[in-house]
């Protein structure tokens, strides 16, 4: 990658380069002519380009040109159409060994260690409602938990509910779907503590909400939770809200018994998102995640990938990084899964980027694809977990399957994992969530004040937007356009180190921007 102070050669294939800052008609840059105005993001050719033949940007197609490109000229959607289709056909090609799991050890870092010995990274309490009925019942306890319980020193970081919509009058699969995301996070370690409220005449009952929550611990009792989990039916309560806070009382109580402590970072699970993406995203943020990503499963650590609609274009670099065909093929499977989806509901495939992708200089689907995967850095494909699906149970399922090898970390149980999901904010990172994610590196260079509901570390492209929006950003990945790249990421690791200790409250709970949304896909009664 060469560069300069005002626009970028990533790759030397490359027949264009992608402006720094916004530059002017007749500016020579990179030793070519400009041949208009290019907005910061957005690209210019480097080379003339006929029409038909394919543009190319990190190195790969991001689409072909639809008339003559004169070297100079602003290339983008007036320009250029994607080359994606419905149907793409995929080859294993698995590019080198298999990473060395014990490549580095990671520094520790401090953790509650709960019952089960997963750790979180926060010590909350969460109210879960079973149905969307008792959303208000759930947000009033919330709030008066926080300010009658929860006053000095009471050993938790906060009392938050995860409203929905659902959790009745849903069809097909959409309402198991609800119950597994909806116990996902129930079983977060992240909480210290859960109350489960429901209303009564529910499809998602409370009693069948505990026995699933029984089912995925695999203990098959209702006494397994020791504690931390409490259920209130309100429609079997005079007093709803004081049964309640009866109820956080004793959960508060369970949740102050644990203490952070020294556990190595390898036990975190951090979850890789983008949103408001930009012309920079795939050149600042993205590759700087990916740099986290690589840095943390060659420490045997865990990263969970998803946005499935924005791996098209890009998917078969990540299937030649998968550590077996099995793995590959579920990676195949992942892929036109979505698709699928996409043509059953009569949708063309490559309908993205959004507006706001396209103002920032994000062209085709492709272009935005291949900018999107680099969250993954160059780190193994490990596994490919179906949406609703935790991590937990797919490491102790790999750990289980190579126990007889001398050494499980270098069979892919740790690494980078594919989660089934969309590529919308608020659903991809409720997805993540569930899957066990405690920390989540959302890239961003139009800016999102949007959270998960755990540390959500939002990461600018470029310094004009963590300039204007402080209280949304909490890093500023266009450091690596200037610094040492390495040095910028041990500096967003150390971040992440004191977002894990607690020492760092993320922007988003800092305002206390936290929700959750569930994937539909079906009939609502």
């Amino acid at each position: 990658m060469s560069s300069i102070k005002n626009a970028i050669h990533i790759h030397p294939h490359d027949s264009v380069a992608v402006a720094l800052e916004p530059l002017k008609k007749g500016q020579i840059v990179l030793g070519t002519e400009l041949a208009s105005d290019i907005p910061s993001g957005h690209k210019f050719a480097l080379e003339n380009i006929q029409e038909g033949s394919p543009v190319i940007k990190y190195g790969y197609p991001i689409g072909k040109a639809v008339k003559s490109i004169t070297r100079g000229e602003h290339v983008h959607t007036h320009n250029v159409k994607t080359l994606l289709s419905e149907a793409a056909s995929y080859t294993y090609k698995r590019l080198g060994p298999l990473q060395n799991k014990k490549a580095r050890t990671l520094p520790e870092i401090q953790a509650y260690r709960r019952k089960n010995g997963s750790i979180g990274i926060r010590n909350e309490i969460w109210i879960i409602p079973t149905v969307g009925c008792v959303n208000k019942t759930a947000e009033a306890l919330a709030q008066k938990a926080r300010a009658e319980l929860c006053t000095d020193n009471c050993g938790i970081d906060g009392v938050f509910a995860w409203t929905h919509p659902y959790g009745c009058s849903q069809m097909g699969s959409d309402h198991e779907t609800t119950r597994q995301i909806l116990a996902d996070l129930a079983l977060h370690p992240n909480a210290g503590a859960v109350l489960v409220i429901g209303l009564g005449c529910e499809n998602n009952t409370v009693k069948s909400f505990k026995e699933l929550i029984a089912e995925k611990e695999n203990e098959g009792s209702d006494e397994t939770q020791g504690g931390r989990i409490e259920y209130l039916v309100t429609q079997d309560s005079a007093d709803e809200i004081q049964d309640g806070l009866a109820a956080l009382k004793r959960l508060i109580s369970f949740a102050s018994q644990f203490k952070r402590e020294s556990v190595s970072a390898s036990e975190l699970v951090i979850g890789m998102k983008c949103g408001g993406s930009d012309g920079l995203s795939g050149i600042t943020a993205n590759p700087l995640a990916g740099r986290i990503c690589d840095y943390t499963t060659s420490g045997g650590g865990s990263v969970i990938l998803t946005e499935v609609p924005e791996m098209f274009g890009a998917e078969q670099l990540l299937m030649n990084r998968c550590v077996s065909q099995e793995v590959f093929n579920k990676t195949v499977s992942l892929i036109n899964g979505f698709k699928d989806y996409f043509v059953k509901h009569n949708q063309v495939v490559y309908e993205n980027p959004s507006p706001g992708n396209k103002d920032g200089g994000i062209t085709t689907l492709e272009d935005k694809s291949l900018g999107c995967v680099q969250k993954g850095g160059t780190a193994d494909v490990c596994g490919v977990m179906a949406y609703g699906e935790r991590i937990r149970d797919t490491l102790s399922s790999c750990e289980l399957r190579h126990s007889g090898t001398s050494d499980a970390a270098q069979t892919g149980c740790s690494g980078l994992y594919l989660l089934e999901g969309p590529g919308n904010d608020i659903v991809s990172t409720t997805a993540m969530t569930a899957a066990g994610a405690h920390i989540i590196l959302f890239t961003t260079g139009r800016g999102t004040p949007l959270g998960a509901p755990v540390p959500t570390i939002k990461i600018s492209t470029n310094e004009a937007l963590a300039k204007k929006k402080p209280s949304w950003i909490d890093f500023d990945a266009s450091l690596i356009l200037l610094k040492d790249p390495k040095e910028v990421q041990n500096k967003l690791f150390e971040l992440i180190v004191k977002t894990a200790n607690g020492e760092y409250k993320t922007c988003n709970e800092k305002n206390e921007y936290r929700e959750i949304a569930i994937l539909k896909d079906g009939v609502t009664l």
